[in-house]
Formats: structure tokens, sequence, C-alpha cells
């Protein structure tokens, strides 16, 4: 249902913290322009946690009118409370996104058996697609592939965002689950093998900068073209790596703000880069030739 590099979307602050419509309308052309395949707005990149419900859901609607159809939005909608997953995907459905991303619930560390439950539960009150989203390393929780071989059987789960780091993963949901369940990576550095182990493209924080570099690396990896993607690969390694010097979207956010195409808000408990980073990052963006 979905390929190819999907932005995680920054979600553009003030320096007071207020959100920045605008810009938030800039950063949609800029994508579009620049061949991004979908557009993931409110997840982590995108200060989720740091938001309130009608925030969340106002930068949905603003990316769904801007985007007008050109190419599939997905929002995220995770919580660790399952009926408020439920609401914020309802309601996320009726502004019109094309599929929900739904991270693991954080904090509370359900068994394998309180995900199965969580997310069919969503599953069955709301009919939108919907995509896992396993990254433990943010939530103390890691859903497993058994796990999640059980829920690709239900109809509108239709695939995960994996965020282990762990190529392996791929091959064992893969042999586990339904034929048709899709898998993206949410790990930039790892983005090639991933597709050419068997996924479908990646959630990224590097397609933030770097869109029409992780548009094209993807689609070369798709096409099996796979020299083409390594060597882009190769021009974005050291993006990927320094963009997670610090916490996400801290370094990311930074690297828009240097580019000119966001200005510096950010909301606590986050906060601006520290400065013994800003070269490092500065560096990174010229090496892949997104600095001007």
């Amino acid at each position: 249902m979905f390929s190819g590099s999907m932005v995680a979307l920054v979600t553009p602050m003030r320096a007071d913290g207020s959100l920045d419509g605008d810009c938030l309308n800039k950063l949609v052309e800029f994508h579009i322009s620049s061949g991004t395949d979908a557009i993931v707005a409110m997840g982590t990149t995108g200060e989720s946690a740091t938001l309130n419900v009608e925030e969340h859901l106002s930068v949905v609607q603003q990316v769904v009118q801007q985007v007008n159809g050109r190419v599939p939005v997905i929002a995220g909608t995770g919580a660790n409370s399952t009926s408020e997953a439920i609401e914020l995907s309802q309601r996320a459905a009726d502004l019109g996104v094309d599929a929900v991303l739904l991270v693991t619930p954080y904090y509370n560390r359900p068994t394998q058996e309180g995900l199965y439950l969580h997310y069919k539960s969503i599953a069955e009150a709301v009919n939108i697609p919907q995509i896992l989203y396993n990254v433990p390393c943010r939530t103390a929780c890691d859903m497993l592939p058994e796990t999640v071989a059980r829920l690709s059987t239900i109809n509108n789960i239709i695939g995960i965002k994996e965020a282990t780091g762990d190529l392996s993963r791929v091959e064992q949901i893969k042999a586990l689950s339904d034929d048709n369940f899709e898998l993206y990576t949410g790990d930039d550095a790892n983005t090639v093998d991933f597709i050419l182990a068997g996924g479908q493209g990646a959630i990224s924080v590097t397609a933030n900068v770097a869109p029409a570099a992780m548009h094209e690396m993807c689609e070369a990896a798709l096409t099996g073209n796979h020299v083409r993607a390594r060597q882009i690969d190769s021009d974005l390694a050291l993006l990927h790596k320094t963009l997670f010097v610090e916490a996400n979207p801290i370094p990311v956010k930074w690297a828009l703000m240097e580019m000119d195409l966001i200005p510096t808000g950010i909301r606590l408990p986050m906060t601006l880069l520290s400065e013994r980073y800003h070269q490092p990052v500065r560096e990174a963006l010229n090496a892949a030739g997104v600095l001007n």
C-alpha cells in the first residue's frame, strides 16, 4: 500500500514554542517537490509527546489539506492508553488521512498478549489502514515477531515500522506474517539493506533534510539498482549517524534551522542542539550536499 521514502515530518515551531502553520505548509511543498513518497505527521519526530490533542489534530488536518491528495498522509496516533489511541485514530481518520501509525504503548510495558489486544481493539474500532510501530529504545516495549504475525492477519493492519535496527527481524516477520504485510524501517542507516531484505521502504528522519536523495535511494533499492542505492547511501551515511547525536528530533530540527527551512522552536523537555554538535551536523549536511 505504501513504499519508498516516507518522511517522519518535524513540526515547525516559533521560538516561543507556538506552531508555525505557514512554515508547515512550506515544508509539505518542499517534500512534494523533492519526491517524498508519503508524509507522516505527528510521529515521534513531530514531537507528538509535547503537543496537546487539539494541536496534534490541527497539524494532521493542515497537512492533509496542504497535501490535497498528491501523496499519502499517515498520522501518528499511538498512545499508551488504548482508548486514547482509538480516539486519536478515529479523529485522524475523520480528517482524511490515508493511514495511522501506532507506536507500541510506552512506559506501562504490556505483555505480548496485551500488545495483541491493544492493536486488535484499535483495528476493530477504527476502519482505516493501520501501521504498527516498534521502537523499543524509546518505549521500553518490544513487540516480538510472533505478535506481529498474529496482528498481520487482521485486515486493516497493513504493516509495521520496525525500528529495532535488527535486520534479522525482516526475515522473521516475513516468514511468519501474512503475505501482503508490509515492512518499513525506522532506522535510516539500514534502509538499503532493509529494502533488499524484503522491506518496502523507510519512515525516515533523514528525509527531512535530504528528501530527494532518500527518495532516489529507496527507489533504486526497490527497483533492484543496488549499486546506485549504495552510492547514495554512502553520501548520506554521516547524516544518518549525526542526526542522532542527541535525542531525535533535536539534531534534525537544528539542521533544518541551519538550512533556513524552519524557525528555532522546539518544546521542553527537548532543547536546542548542544553547541558542541553544531559543526558535526554542518559537516554532515555538507557531505550530503544539502547545505548551501
